[in-house]
This record gives C-alpha cells, sequence and structure tokens, in this order.
C-alpha cells in the first residue's frame, strides 16, 4: 500500500478556538441516537472528555459505572500494578453473546489446536482486543476509550446490534495505570486557565523520568514476550484466555507529525510472520483511511515502524495467529501545542484514536470469516511445520542453578506453551544436564512458532534498520544451556503446574556452613546474611569438603564466634535458604582438598550500603531495571540519589553507587564530590556511556578503539540508512571468562553470551588477567551489527576494574539488566558489589 498522504484538508484542530469548549458530541458519530441510561463520561469524572487529562482512579470509577449500567459490558480487575492500581479489562459484546460467553470463548479457542481445526466459523464472533496508552504519556488512547467505551454501550440502531452480535471487544483502558496517572498529574497541574500553545511552557516539559514508563521505569511495550511485570502478565493472561484475531496498541508520537496506522516498514517484517498477515494488515488499514479522511485528518503507512520484534503489542499477535495494528497519534503533551501541522488539540489527538478504534471493529466485523479462516489456518500450518521439523525437542537447564531454568520455564508456561520434565540426567551434546534442573519443550505443539521466536539464533536479514532489538534468543539470555534434540527421548512428564522454587539446609552444624555462589538467588541470600551481623566470607579457589566438590566463589559462614548461638544460626539460615531458594550445606571439618576453611583465601565480606544516580542526564530505563533488580528480585535496599541534588548528599554512608548510562555525566562540582568518595574508598560502578564519561573524567584510564568509517558514495539520499546500518540496537554477543576473576564467580561455563546495544569498545589491558571477559575473535551469536563494528567489538573488553586512591572504578560497557529477563548476566553486577575489594 503507497504511503498515504491527503493534503486537501488541514487538521481540524486548526479551525477550533482554543479556549472552546468540546463536547462529547465531537467524538461521536453522527446521526445516532444514544441509550440515556448510560452514563456518559462527564457524569462521572465531573468533566468533559478531553478538557483534563484523565487519572487513572476516575478513569476506573467510569469503567466501573458503564459496566454497572449496560448489559453490553463485564468488568474485570485481573490484578493489580507495582503502586496497587486495578488493571481492567472490559469484555463487551451482544446481552444475547454474553450469555453464551463461555462457549463463544471455547469455539473460539477450538480454532487454534487440534480438536478445532475443522471448527466451523460461519456463526463465530470475531474477538478484538483494544488497549490504549502502554506510555503513560501518550495519553490521547486512554482518554479515547472513555468515549469509545460509551459508544459501545450507549449506541442504538441495527448497526451497532450487528457489530456487538458478530463482535467480542476486550478493551483495556489503560494499558500502564501508574505512567498515566503520573503523566496526568503533570498535566493538568500545569494547565492554565488561558491554554497556552507555547511549547516552551511548562506543561510540555515533564521532570525526569516522564510517565512514559511504569513504577520501575520500564517500556512495557517491550515486555508482550518475556512477561516480567504485573501488568504485561495480566493482558497476557487475557490474550491467551481469548486468542483475538486483531490486537490494536494505540500510542502517540512526535507532535510534529500526523497520524501512523499499519502496515509499516514493508521490508522490516520477521521471517516468521506469514505474508498474508501483512495483506490481511493492508486490507485493515483502509478502513482506517476512509474513517481518517471522513473527519479530515492526516496520516500515513509503511514508514518508520516496522513489525519485527515480537515482544511489542503491535507485533506479538503476529506469532500468535492475529494481527497486530499500531496506532501513532501525534501528541499534544498537554492540551493544546504548536505543531507544523497547526495547533494541536488534545481532544483532536483523542478523536483520531477514537475514530481508529471504531474504524478497527467496523473492519474487524466486515473481515470476520476471513480473520478467523486465517487463525485457523495460522495454528493448522503451524502443525504441519513442526510436524516435518528435523529437531524434536528442545532441552535447556543449568545443572548448578535452578532458578534461572524455573524463571524461563515460568516465562513459557504465561505464553502457554507445553514442557516437560527431563526424564532422567543427561549429556547431551556436551553438556550436562540434571533432571531436577532441566526443562523439556517438544516442538510439535501449537505454539510451535512462538517456540521458535524465543529459541532460534539468527544473524541474517533482509534489512540492516531495526525499530528495536534484532536478538533475544531466550536461554542465552538466561545464560542457560541448551540443545536441540533430534528425538523425544528425554521427554518425562509433562508439567502443568509448575512447583515453586524451594531452598534446602543440612543439620545443625557446630563447624560451618557453606553455598555455592551459582544459584540466582544467592546474592539476596548473603545479603540477608550480613545486614543480620552474621560473619560470611568468599572462597577465592575451589576445595572438595566431605566428598563434595565447592567452585570459585563459594560463600563459607563459620559457626562459632558469632552473634547467633549454634541453633539460632541454624535456624536463620534455614529461613534463608527457603526465601532465596538455595542449598546451604553442612559441614564438619575444615579440612579440605584445596584451601582449608580457614585459609587466608577465604576473603571476609562487609554489609553494603548501596545507591544508584538517577535523574536528569541518566537513562531512566537503565536506571529502572537497576532499582527493579535490587527490589524485587534480591531484597536489597538501595537509595536513589538525584542529580539535582547530589552535590549536597552526604556519600560517607555508602560503600558502592552505581552510575547508570548517561552521556552527559555530572557537573563539575558533582564529578569533584563523587571522584573524592572513591579515592576514600568507595566503589563507583558505571554502565554504558558512563564508561566514556568516567574515562574523560580521570576516573579510570581507558583506552578504546574508534570508528574510522567514512560515507563515500553515499547520497544525501542514503545518509539515514548508511549511518542507521551503524546503529547496534541490540543483538547478543560470545564472551570468553576467566573464572577465577571474582566479577565471574557463580558463572560454570568458560563462555558467557552478552546483550549489547551501545558502540563503545574498550581495548584488553596489557596484563591478560586485568581481562576477566573478553570477546572472542567470532562473536556474534544472534542479531545484527554492521561489519565494520564486528571488527571492532572482536577481542575487546565490556568490563574494566582500576583502582582510584583507596577506592575502585568499575565499568561495564554493556547493559548487564537489560529489560529484566536478562537473568544471565545479572550476577556481573552483585559481584562488582559483594567482591569489590577483591578486584
Amino acid at each position: 500500500m503507497k504511503k498515504f498522504i491527503f493534503l486537501t484538508l488541514i487538521l481540524l484542530s486548526v479551525t477550533l478556538k482554543s479556549q472552546e469548549k468540546v463536547t462529547l458530541d465531537y467524538y461521536l458519530p453522527a446521526n445516532i441516537t444514544y441509550n440515556e441510561n448510560i452514563p456518559t463520561p462527564q457524569s462521572i469524572i465531573g468533566h468533559e472528555v478531553g478538557e483534563w487529562h484523565i487519572t487513572h482512579d476516575k478513569l476506573v470509577y467510569y469503567m466501573q459505572a458503564l459496566a454497572a449500567s449496560s448489559d453490553r459490558i463485564t468488568i474485570e480487575n485481573r490484578g493489580e500494578t507495582f503502586e496497587g492500581r486495578p488493571i481492567l479489562l472490559l469484555t463487551i459484546t451482544s446481552p444475547k453473546n454474553h450469555l453464551n460467553i463461555t462457549q463463544i470463548q471455547k469455539d473460539h479457542l477450538a480454532l487454534t489446536n487440534n480438536s478445532g481445526s475443522n471448527q466451523t466459523i460461519t456463526e463465530l464472533p470475531v474477538v478484538v482486543y483494544q488497549g490504549f496508552s502502554i506510555h503513560g504519556n501518550e495519553p490521547s488512547g486512554s482518554n479515547a476509550a472513555l468515549a469509545y467505551a460509551y459508544y459501545l454501550a450507549a449506541a442504538e440502531g441495527e448497526e451497532i446490534e450487528k457489530l456487538l452480535d458478530h463482535t467480542v471487544v476486550l478493551l483495556d483502558p489503560s494499558f500502564n495505570p501508574d505512567g498515566l496517572q503520573r503523566f496526568a498529574y503533570w498535566a493538568n497541574t500545569n494547565k492554565s486557565a488561558n491554554l497556552n500553545p507555547d511549547s516552551n511552557d511548562r506543561e510540555y516539559h515533564e521532570i525526569w523520568p516522564g510517565g512514559r514508563t511504569n513504577h520501575y521505569w520500564f517500556d512495557m511495550n517491550r515486555d508482550w514476550l518475556p512477561v516480567q511485570l504485573p501488568e504485561s502478565r495480566a493482558r497476557i493472561a487475557s490474550f491467551h484466555k481469548w486468542m483475538p484475531n486483531i490486537l490494536t496498541d494505540h500510542h502517540e508520537m512526535g507532535t510534529n507529525s500526523t497520524f501512523f496506522f499499519q502496515p509499516g516498514e514493508p521490508n522490516r517484517v520477521h521471517p516468521l510472520t506469514p505474508k498474508i498477515n501483512q495483506e490481511l494488515t493492508t486490507e485493515i488499514a483502509t478502513f482506517h483511511s476512509k474513517a481518517l479522511d471522513n473527519i479530515g485528518s492526516l496520516y500515513y503507512s509503511e514508514e518508520d515502524y516496522d513489525d519485527y520484534y515480537y515482544g511489542k503489542g503491535s507485533t506479538f499477535p503476529d506469532v500468535n495467529g492475529g494481527i497486530g495494528i499500531l496506532f501513532e497519534q501525534a501528541s499534544s503533551r498537554g492540551h493544546i501545542q504548536e505543531s507544523d501541522n497547526g495547533i494541536l488539540t488534545f481532544p483532536f489527538t483523542i478523536r483520531n484514536q477514537f475514530t481508529t478504534a471504531l474504524s478497527t471493529v467496523e473492519a474487524a466485523q466486515n473481515m470476520r470469516v476471513k480473520l478467523l479462516q486465517y487463525q485457523q489456518q495460522f495454528f493448522k500450518d503451524a502443525l504441519a511445520e513442526s510436524a516435518k521439523n528435523k529437531t524434536k525437542t528442545i532441552v535447556f537447564g543449568d545443572s548448578k542453578d535452578a532458578a534461572k531454568s524455573w524463571h524461563l520455564a515460568e516465562i513459557l508456561q504465561r505464553q502457554k506453551i507445553k514442557f516437560h520434565q527431563l526424564n532422567t540426567d543427561a549429556v547431551i551434546g556436551g553438556k550436562s544436564f540434571k533432571k531436577e534442573n532441566s526443562y523439556v519443550v517438544p516442538i510439535n505443539q501449537r505454539n510451535s512458532r512462538l517456540i521458535q521466536a524465543m529459541f532460534e539464533k539468527r544473524t541474517t536479514f533482509t534489512d540492516s534498520l531495526f525499530y528495536d532489538i534484532s536478538a533475544w534468543t531466550f536461554p542465552l539470555a538466561f545464560n542457560l544451556d541448551y540443545s536441540e534434540v533430534n528425538s523425544s527421548n528425554y521427554l518425562g512428564e509433562e508439567i502443568t503446574a509448575l512447583p515453586p522454587l524451594k531452598g534446602s539446609i543440612g543439620n545443625q552444624s557446630n563447624y560451618a556452613y557453606v553455598f555455592e555462589w551459582n544459584e540466582y538467588y544467592t546474592p539476596k541470600a548473603l545479603n540477608k546474611i550480613l545486614n543480620k551481623g552474621i560473619r560470611a566470607k568468599v572462597g577465592e579457589n575451589p576445595f572438595t569438603v566431605e566428598g563434595k566438590n565447592y567452585d570459585y566463589g563459594t560463600i563459607l559462614i563459620p559457626v562459632q564466634n558469632q552473634k547467633l548461638n549454634p541453633k539460632e544460626l541454624h535456624v536463620f539460615l534455614a529461613e534463608v535458604a527457603q526465601e532465596s531458594a538455595i542449598n546451604i550445606v553442612s559441614v564438619g571439618t575444615g579440612h579440605t582438598t584445596g584451601i582449608d576453611l580457614g585459609s587466608g583465601a577465604f576473603q571476609a565480606l562487609e554489609k553494603q550500603e548501596v545507591a544508584i544516580i538517577v535523574g536528569n542526564g541518566i537513562t531512566s530505563y537503565d536506571a529502572g531495571e537497576i532499582w527493579h533488580l535490587f527490589d524485587q528480585r534480591y531484597d536489597i535496599k538501595l537509595t536513589k540519589l538525584d542529580t539535582d541534588y547530589f552535590s549536597r548528599a552526604d556519600l560517607s554512608r555508602y560503600t558502592a553507587i552505581i552510575m547508570p548510562n548517561s552521556y552527559r555525566g555530572l557537573d563539575k562540582s558533582s564529578t569533584e564530590k563523587l571522584k573524592t568518595w572513591v579515592r576514600n574508598g568507595g566503589t563507583v560502578i558505571g554502565y554504558r556511556g558512563t564508561t566514556e564519561w568516567l574515562a574523560k573524567n580521570e576516573f579510570i584510564d581507558l583506552k578504546f578503539k574508534k570508528d574510522t568509517l567514512v560515507a563515500k558514495d553515499i547520497t544525501y539520499e542514503q545518509k539515514q540508512r548508511f549511518s542507521g546500518a551503524q546503529v547496534t540496537g541490540g543483538a547478543i554477543f560470545e564472551t570468553k571468562i576467566d573464572r577465577s576473576h571474582p566479577i565471574t564467580f557463580g558463572y560454570k561455563n568458560d563462555k558467557l553470551p552478552i546483550f549489547r546495544n551501545t558502540n563503545i569498545y574498550i581495548k584488553p589491558n596489557k596484563s591478560s588477567y586485568n581481562n576477566p571477559i573478553q570477546y572472542t575473535n567470532a562473536p556474534l551469536l544472534s542479531g545484527y551489527i554492521s561489519e565494520e563494528k564486528l571488527k571492532l567489538l572482536k577481542n575487546s573488553v565490556p568490563f574494566q576494574a582500576q583502582r582510584l586512591g583507596r577506592g575502585k572504578v568499575i565499568v561495564f560497557t554493556d547493559n548487564t539488566n537489560f529489560r529484566a529477563f536478562w537473568y544471565g548476566t545479572n550476577k556481573l553486577l552483585m559481584n562488582a558489589i559483594f567482591f569489590s575489594e577483591m578486584l
């Protein structure tokens, strides 16, 4: 489909006086009557749609009022956000369908499995999941949901009745309740009585971190596949409960834009997405163009946005037998703002979102049979493909870490992928798998394409530009051993309910307790032990005691000279083992093969007080990922120090300060304050762009590899593609590691996959022992990187640590905590904190 740009009409907002109050009629289709018994938004929330930014609490009140007054709507609360806000879903269809909703759902799901392969679709309703404002500061979607829900509940006549008879609408009025509330507060508290479109006004410049993200500053439109956040888990459960035919995701973009709807860039579609998916998307688009033509709104498609990463809302349905649709509306970012297209009002942005929500269900109704047939055929084809696949099963696990394997299995369970126990301990492809720590995924199942999308490694592409990451291979992200097997010989019993992780401890000891550092939650355990005032040490070398081998980084807790008596200590450690799901072993002797338990090779560990620098100049995503890791995973207190007052903060209490990605760094006084603190014994840990800032400000002496690429024979038209091809937007690379170095304690293999989305390349230190993590000579495992950047990456190092006075400066060029699902490298940060004195 050609780009749609219509120049005959300009934005309707230009003709609206900025102070003119817009009523509900502005949004609703004309010549339709509405049920007077259905409350309007204004009657419940106290203002017209678009007059103020809707707060989430008022949005909830209105949706509850609609459900109470309409027999077309049921409402459910599917859980809570981190801030305790309800995660609502409205099911909207005809009263007749509601009486038979369970059977309709069952019949619809039958289209996706063997039992329904010949299911008749003549009378089945089409299912449309419509979600709004997953980025909280893109609020026109959730505000449009008010008018849209009212229309579906109150509109009268044959047209709406026919639509609801043939359609089940799943309406998610706010994908991101916490972010929506945060931004609404900002926009409303900065609104003037005399609306001011001047883009310099404070209303259009929200403070850090902004309302885009959830409580922990995550971009939730990247979490559809990993499902690590409560909001994501709720919507993915709803998705699989219904398997919708269309899912829409309403966003906003730059103020000077117009309106975008899919299809996106035709050359940037994931290869696992069937061609007919894009053909159907194009047909649906004709309904959007017609609807926007009718109200005079400019729009475009087939540019800017792609359909590659399956972790986005508009792409996730494409690998699940549905059609994902992205809407992007030019944002007023407040109530009214100047733009290249004239004065852009908030009501105008809402109207476009409302209009395309309505055109979506119109398309769904008109294409109902075609969409249901596509869904049915998608799963038929997927099963046929999987039956022919040489790979019959995928085995994954970690013989020394049950937790990481369990968490990947948890994702599979949330995505309705079947998996089994490993039926016996086994060595497969040279890798050792333990029955209790491993899982087996059969390929021949309904979601085989989703399995392929999650487990495949892909390094060749039709395009060198990506809107988001180009690789997300899950076993690499979790740093798990995995093997593709051409048989089903290792299939054990199917796991239908994943049992919770458990810890254990041996009998009470009067000598010592030890636990290896390999388990994912060992930092949580160690932090609890040190906070309790219990002495603990870490072993620099492997050893064997009482017939069991222990690796680098094993933690030792002596029994004598502790603040707790032997019985109390055992009870406390038993609690720690259960809460942290680790195995603590009792030992009765200090005599070992290797380092004895009284050896100086066991280093005493200190309680840690950790802070993180946040605020202007810091990437909020990176900071939020670290905050979430400490707060939700490891139960470690983390102090957030804002750049606004950092220069006035007392840093003496902190043992480590983390500085996430920043290309601007700190001001001069804050820089000197941080440097003095390090010289006095503190540890600063810098990530990504902060690495270069620390080097520039002489915290650390690093030598960087620099790109010398010059654009030759590149036209102006080709400029953007040339520069875009040099972006490393997110791929996975192989490193070799020195397992004896404290930064890699807890890793059992000598290779470690690392996620990278920077173009920062550090030359190795001249002393090899100072390069415990180094990219290999052939590092690309999965994803896209240009040939020029790959050459720079080879044999470079992503980690360095150096002394500055009595303190330490530690840098990582790459994000070890990416999007909460990169479990495999989380421990690098924990090692940098707990073992910094040994680095």
